[in-house]
């Protein structure tokens, strides 16, 4: 990156993936060139933190538009004058945290989205981390063998899993769209291509994979669950620790990520964004 802004730092967070951007006010209007850089940091270490960053809605969208078009969530209603900003949150009384499982952003849908962005606006005193997890690495460290196996399915994924459904029901008492389906479904391949890379990636998640297309749940599920706890190894994590106007940008078509649910008593709001992006190949 030689035509990276003399003003950027960029220091990775772990050995796996992630990296701290700082010398960057994303409330101004960036120059090609660091929105560039931004992006190629992106795309190498898959997620990218900053920190103190004064974001109201206006400035937070205005950021995302410079990565892609920012998209509305199907389940939960946006910010009233913005709904492409959803707010993330868990009141001091809720026991479940909002997408408190493993996954990739909305992948039963048949385009789902490249990225996500999030910035604190409240956190809790401790707790409330994020992990991301490696899905380059995950591929890379399977056998030959499992890599041939996989190579042809696809997955049948469902935003109705009850592990998933759960995670949202408190925010869909309140704020629910009325325009949501029941159920939305999509057929992704096991392992995907990510478009500007060109590496592979293991896209499953066990939010929303229920089965392989053309096999049942009970013959899906020993290979799932092998998938699944091999893909969140140590290893291939890093965890990110919250403060007011952090923000996150990660590839959802690389990266899964799993909020800890560990602060009860305590709240934590966030705003989210997410960016339109292509079909699984």
């Amino acid at each position: 990156m030689s035509s990276m802004p003399r003003s950027l730092t960029i220091e990775p967070i772990s050995g796996t993936l992630g990296a701290e951007i700082s010398g960057v006010d994303l409330a101004k209007d960036l120059d090609d060139a660091t929105v560039a850089a931004i992006r190629q940091a992106w795309l190498e270490h898959l997620v990218v933190f900053f920190r103190d960053q004064d974001l109201p809605p206006a400035r937070f969208l205005a950021f995302a538009r410079c990565f892609g078009q920012p998209i509305e969530y199907p389940f939960v209603k946006g910010l009233d004058e913005f709904p492409e900003i959803i707010p993330v949150l868990k009141l001091a009384n809720e026991r479940i945290n909002f997408g408190g499982i493993w996954h990739s952003d909305t992948a039963y849908l048949d385009v789902p989205p490249m990225a996500s962005m999030l910035v604190a606006r409240e956190v809790p005193a401790a707790g409330g981390d994020t992990l991301f997890a490696n899905m380059y690495l995950a591929y890379e460290a399977l056998s030959d063998g499992m890599k041939r196996l996989l190579a042809p399915l696809r997955a049948i994924n469902s935003s109705a899993s009850a592990d998933v459904s759960r995670t949202r029901e408190d925010r869909i008492k309140d704020s629910a769209r009325a325009d949501a389906r029941k159920e939305y479904t999509a057929s992704h391949p096991i392992v995907r291509v990510h478009p500007e890379t060109g590496r592979k990636a293991l896209y499953v998640n066990p939010a929303h994979a229920l089965r392989f297309s053309g096999r049942s749940e009970a013959e899906s599920a020993p290979l799932l669950a092998t998938l699944f706890e091999h893909q969140v190894k140590p290893e291939f994590l890093c965890r990110f620790q919250w403060r007011v106007g952090s923000l996150a940008m990660w590839d959802n078509r690389c990266t899964l990520h799993n909020p800890v649910n560990d602060y009860h008593g305590f709240r934590r709001v966030m705003h989210r964004v997410t960016l339109a992006g292509d079909r699984p190949r």
